[in-house]
């Protein structure tokens, strides 16, 4: 019999992602994956997977699963409350989950995105070679939408026992999310096309998440930043974190389900390495940034690299 998960209840929005669809945005078609890349790959070394192997985003209300095989899971990311057969298990480190065993969510504590990885690996079909869910064209994932009750979602089968439990992150290592996050970012690559009081407002302001924030950006309300002559350029490319700022004067910052080229000046982009604090921020949370040079943000993420590395290695 095949190995899979079995959906009771598909929680708010709960959708499988990679590290996502490279090679694609010359067509339109958005990278996607994980919104919090960290946790999913961090999560995947813990159970003995692949980094970029598929598992579920998990959004604010988490699903209820059953599982119909022995295995290792883990859950990485925000708190949403992970119980094991009603009982709950830690964050950030692999446990067993024996057949017939029920995994469910009792509420969000912290955070806002949870990630459940699963070995050895999600298997739902690969399309343009990721198994992510863009659920705006309909494609990857489970049908090319978020699991509901009743689904059937593909696990790969391995003839080995799962891999032993231990490694874990140490307390210094795990990220801690606040409802009020300072992001690094690079300035450009339009910002001569604002005032320079409009990057100094940028710059020195506190901007508070909208309602409007999902996978695709999310809307920023706080003071205006001054363009020196509206916001429109001819269109081109949107870098994740991209932050573009409309004829308001308002920061939408761009992620993984983010259109492929947009005509909004962009002030500034987030690094890499702090997507994932976007990611795990809802609306009424308090955004800020600071600038950094490119040289910093590369050294910033290599450190991420070697981290990640090192686990793999422990």
């Amino acid at each position: 019999m095949a190995h899979s998960l079995e959906v009771i209840d598909g929680g708010f929005f709960t959708t499988v992602q990679d590290i996502g669809r490279y090679g694609y945005q010359g067509y339109g078609v958005p990278v996607s994956g994980a919104l919090d890349q960290f946790a999913l790959r961090a999560g995947n070394i813990l159970v003995g997977n692949p980094e970029g192997s598929a598992g579920l985003e998990i959004t604010l209300i988490g699903p209820t699963i059953k599982f119909s095989f022995d295995t290792v899971v883990c859950v990485t990311g925000g708190n949403l409350g992970q119980l094991l057969n009603g009982e709950m298990f830690p964050l950030w480190e692999p446990v067993h989950v024996g057949k017939g065993s029920v995994i469910s969510f009792s509420g969000q504590v912290e955070g806002v995105r949870a990630y459940l990885s699963v070995w050895p690996g999600i298997n739902v079909p690969l399309v343009l070679g990721s198994r992510s869910t863009y659920v705006g064209a309909g494609i990857g994932g489970l049908d090319g939408r978020a699991i509901v009750e009743g689904d059937s979602i593909p696990v790969s089968e391995n003839i080995s026992f799962p891999p032993s439990i231990g490694r874990r992150l140490s307390p210094n290592d795990l990220p801690s999310y606040r409802n009020q996050a300072k992001l690094r970012a690079i300035i450009g690559p339009q910002s001569d096309s604002f005032t320079e009081h409009g990057v100094s407002t940028f710059f020195s302001s506190s901007y508070e998440v909208t309602p409007y924030c999902n996978r695709m950006g999310y809307r920023l309300n706080g003071p205006i930043i001054q363009h020196k002559n509206g916001p429109d350029i001819i269109s081109d490319g949107n870098p994740s974190g991209a932050i573009q700022v409309s004829g308001e004067g308002l920061p939408i910052i761009l992620l993984a389900d983010r259109g492929t080229t947009g005509g909004y000046t962009k002030i500034a982009t987030v690094i890499s390495v702090d997507l994932s604090l976007i990611a795990q921020a809802q609306a009424g949370d308090t955004l800020s940034f600071s600038s950094i040079t490119v040289p910093e943000a590369h050294r910033i993420l290599t450190d991420q690299e070697d981290f990640l590395m090192a686990l793999q290695r422990s």
